[in-house]
C-alpha cells in the first residue's frame, strides 16, 4: 500500500505541490491541476516542465485525475472533448510511467428520471474509452462522483456489467453528499459504508475524503477523514482486513473545492492544511491496522469434533 494525494490542494504550482508531498515524506502524488489547468491538457513546453521537476525530486505521478467524462460533460452532448483528453492524457502517462487514470461516466441527467439517463450511450461510451486506455497498458478506474456511476451502488454494479474489465476507485467522501438515487424520491443521502461493501470487489485504488451532511441545511462540511460520515474507519478496517494493496489518495477538500467557485485560497492555508490531512490519515491508518491486527489474531479456526 502506498500514500498520495491531489496535492494540487496543496499548492497550484508544482513546485509547491512536490515540496508538500516531500514534507509528508511520500514519493507519489495524484496528479490534476497544475496552475489550474489539468495536466492532459497542459501546453507542451509546461508538461515538459513538470515531468522535468517531477524526475529531479524523485516524485511518481501514481494516477492522472482527469476530467474524462466527467460531471462537467453531458451524456447529450458529443463525446469529443473526452476522446481528445485521452489521447492527450495517453503519451503522457507513458512518459511519466503512470499506470492509473481517473474517468467518471458523464453527468446525471437532471431533467430525467433516474432510470431514464441514457445508459446505452453511457456504456458504449465507456467501452470505447475503457478500450482506448487498456490497449496501452493503462488502467482507467471509475470514481463514484457527481455521474452515473455515482447514483447508488446498484448504478455502479450495472455499468461494470455492461463495461467488462472496468475497475473502480472508490471516494469514501462522495456518498455523504450524493443522493441515493436507488431509494424513493426525495433521495436521501448515500451510505458510504454500504455503497462500498457492495462494490468492494472491484475496487482498485481509493480516494480518502470525509465530510458531514446536515439535512435541515442541505449542505456539506467536509472533515479530517474519519471525523465525518464517510466511514472512514471502518472501510479502511475492511481494506487492510482484505490485503489491500493499492493507493490511499487524499482529497481534503477543506482548504479548496474544485467544482465549487469559492475563490482563491493563500497558499500557506492550502499548503499546511494538506500535509496535517496527510498526516492524520497516517495516524488513522496505524490505528486501524493495530484493531485489525489484534483482531485477526484473536480468530482461531473451529476445530470442533
Amino acid at each position: 500500500m502506498y500514500l498520495t494525494g491531489f496535492a494540487d490542494e496543496a499548492s497550484r504550482g508544482i513546485e509547491g505541490q512536490i515540496t508538500a508531498t516531500r514534507e509528508l515524506g511520500w514519493t507519489h502524488i495524484e496528479s490534476r491541476n497544475v496552475d489550474g489547468v489539468n495536466i492532459h491538457d497542459l501546453p507542451e513546453a509546461d508538461f515538459d516542465r513538470v515531468a522535468g521537476l517531477l524526475e529531479d525530486a524523485g516524485i511518481h505521478i501514481n494516477c492522472f485525475g482527469s476530467a474524462i467524462a466527467n460531471w462537467g460533460k453531458s451524456i447529450t452532448e458529443p463525446m469529443d472533448s473526452s476522446l481528445a483528453e485521452a489521447r492527450r492524457a495517453i503519451p503522457r502517462m507513458h512518459r511519466l510511467g503512470t499506470k492509473l487514470i481517473r474517468i467518471m461516466s458523464f453527468a446525471v441527467l437532471k431533467d430525467r428520471t433516474p432510470d431514464d439517463q441514457l445508459e446505452e450511450e453511457r456504456f458504449g461510451r465507456l467501452r470505447i474509452l475503457h478500450q482506448m486506455f487498456t490497449d496501452e497498458g493503462i488502467t482507467p478506474v471509475h470514481e463514484n462522483c457527481m455521474n452515473y456511476g455515482g447514483m447508488g451502488w446498484r448504478y455502479t454494479l450495472r455499468m461494470l456489467e455492461n463495461v467488462p474489465g472496468l475497475k473502480l476507485v472508490f471516494d469514501t467522501g462522495n456518498p455523504v453528499f450524493t443522493p441515493d438515487y436507488i431509494k424513493p424520491k426525495p433521495w436521501p443521502r448515500q451510505s458510504a459504508w454500504e455503497f462500498y461493501s457492495q462494490i468492494r470487489d472491484h475496487v482498485a485504488y481509493v480516494h480518502i475524503k470525509d465530510a458531514v451532511w446536515d439535512e435541515a441545511t442541505q449542505k456539506i462540511t467536509f472533515r479530517f477523514a474519519g471525523e465525518g460520515q464517510g466511514d472512514v474507519r471502518r472501510i479502511l478496517k475492511d481494506l487492510f482486513a482484505r490485503g489491500y494493496a493499492g493507493g490511499l489518495s487524499i482529497e481534503p477538500h477543506l482548504a479548496v473545492v474544485f467544482h465549487e467557485d469559492k475563490g482563491e485560497k493563500q497558499e500557506s492555508v492550502m499548503f499546511q492544511n494538506y500535509v496535517d490531512y496527510g498526516r492524520r490519515l497516517e495516524g488513522l491508518i496505524r490505528e486501524v491496522r493495530n484493531e485489525t491486527e489484534f483482531n485477526l489474531s484473536m480468530w482461531r479456526p473451529n476445530r470442533e469434533g
